[in-house]
């Protein structure tokens, strides 16, 4: 006969499909050691489900069973206290960190041609620490991206001597263009974390493009609150007057070869693939991810899922 202790900590040989999505949604955020709160754990699953009840049952089924452990409100499929500790500070500095942000944000909406800021990154989901910059995502006027893009970078270099800490713009859509095609785990996550700041109509319109983010993430909401919609400044509107018509055709067409030009001088060295999808580059798009972050966080979700099947032996549904 087993002993009673031999049969509470006795392992199941399978995990139903909630459960096993359940798992995989911490996999996913322990490549960045973060922890999440049974809320979070709703959001970010890729399964619908309906209550946090039913979600609450299925979490202590794992966690006594140690496929997950729990530190205060927030679970991990690592069993370390520490990655806790790491997130509370981290989102202590959000806290801190997140006016200024706001701050920029509205700064950056009063240059030509920007129609939306967002705040993306690892700020967009509460954390920052030492190593975070405050990343954002433009939505810009058709036609105009290359132009406003460089504007905004020339102001980085000569104003801010290049420093990026407070001021880092990864990437420009204009609205005539919306969609992201990398459907994937990580654009998904991406999208939906983005935190409007201004031009809230064209963020509405940039989600109602990407609905493909349902299929990650079904039970995920779209910020609802009223973004800052300043009135464009007389400056801006010169500015855009100025840049109307022919002139600013040949001005965009100028920034993006530039651009383009000096950007594939530089990252040379980086393979044709991953340079296509990290340095995205068209007349509606630019794309400035030069780590190859996407890569490196798909790869370690593909080992995260292994190594946790291998070490329970059970399979991940």
């Amino acid at each position: 006969m087993k002993s009673p202790l031999h049969i509470i900590y006795s392992k199941p040989d399978s995990l139903s499909a909630r459960q096993s999505a359940i798992i995989r949604t911490l996999l996913y955020f322990d490549i960045f050691k973060y922890p999440l709160t049974l809320q979070e754990i709703l959001r970010f699953c890729n399964t619908r489900i309906h209550t946090l009840s039913e979600l609450q049952t299925d979490v202590n089924w794992l966690v006594e069973h140690l496929f997950i452990f729990q530190f205060g409100d927030v679970y991990s499929t690592q069993n370390d206290s520490g990655i806790a500790v790491r997130r509370k500070a981290g989102n202590t500095m959000a806290d801190t960190v997140m006016p200024i942000a706001q701050k920029r944000a509205q700064f950056i909406q009063r240059f030509p041609f920007v129609r939306s800021v967002l705040i993306s990154g690892s700020l967009s989901k509460q954390y920052f620490d030492e190593n975070s910059d405050v990343d954002f995502m433009v939505i810009t006027k058709p036609g105009r991206l290359w132009v406003c893009r460089l504007l905004l970078t020339m102001y980085k270099k000569i104003f801010l001597l290049n420093r990026r800490k407070y001021f880092c713009i990864n990437y420009y859509i204009d609205s005539d263009s919306l969609y992201i095609p990398d459907e994937n785990i990580f654009a998904a996550t991406e999208i939906i974390t983005l935190l409007p700041q201004t031009g809230f109509t064209y963020y509405n319109a940039f989600m109602q493009s990407n609905t493909w983010v349902n299929r990650f993430y079904p039970n995920h909401l779209n910020h609802t609150e009223p973004a800052i919609t300043d009135k464009p400044k007389v400056v801006k509107r010169f500015a855009e007057w100025i840049l109307s018509g022919k002139s600013g055709n040949l001005a965009d067409m100028a920034a993006f070869k530039l651009t383009a030009f000096f950007l594939k001088k530089k990252y040379r060295h980086i393979p044709a693939m991953q340079y296509a999808v990290s340095f995205r580059s068209h007349k509606h798009v630019s794309k400035h991810h030069p780590h190859g972050f996407q890569f490196k966080v798909m790869d370690a979700m593909h080992q995260q899922c292994k190594q946790f099947e291998t070490q329970h032996q059970i399979s991940l549904l």
